[in-house]
């Protein structure tokens, strides 16, 4: 890759040091399989320590009731950034912020579980049907 078209800031930041930043996180396995984890530009920092927002989405699937979820980073007076789940729950399925929360305190450490639960009807979305996280941190802070 040469650079992004018109693009230079973007372009140095991406080829710094001559090599490409794809801004993946990953992490290899005892097989030395690399696996990736997330985007660093998703990555939550909340209380000074770092929550990926897959591993949340992960434990939210594992729900009965959550149909999509995302989770994201909001801004936070006291953390910084407080873990903020974004949930479509399935058709005729009911449940609670509050019971959501405590399904992810008990399957993970208590500060990577969310601080909110909004749930939506829909996500925004690309023309291609990416999920666009920016615009949910936009439309809710």
């Amino acid at each position: 890759m040469k650079g992004y078209y018109n693009r230079p800031e973007e372009t140095a930041q991406a080829l710094e040091g001559g090599w490409l930043h794809s801004g993946d996180v990953g992490r290899f396995d005892g097989d030395g399989y690399l696996h990736i984890v997330d985007r660093i530009k998703d990555l939550v920092i909340t209380g000074g320590l770092n929550v990926y927002p897959t591993e949340v989405e992960e434990v939210l699937y594992r729900h009965d009731t959550v149909e999509e979820c995302a989770v994201t980073g909001l801004p936070h007076p006291e953390y910084g950034e407080a873990v903020t789940a974004f949930v479509r729950l399935k058709r005729d399925c009911g449940t609670t912020e509050e019971e959501l929360i405590r399904f992810c305190k008990e399957s993970m450490a208590s500060y990577k579980a969310p601080k909110r639960v909004l749930f939506v009807e829909d996500f925004p979305r690309t023309p291609q049907g990416k999920l666009l996280k920016r615009e949910l941190r936009k439309t809710s802070v």
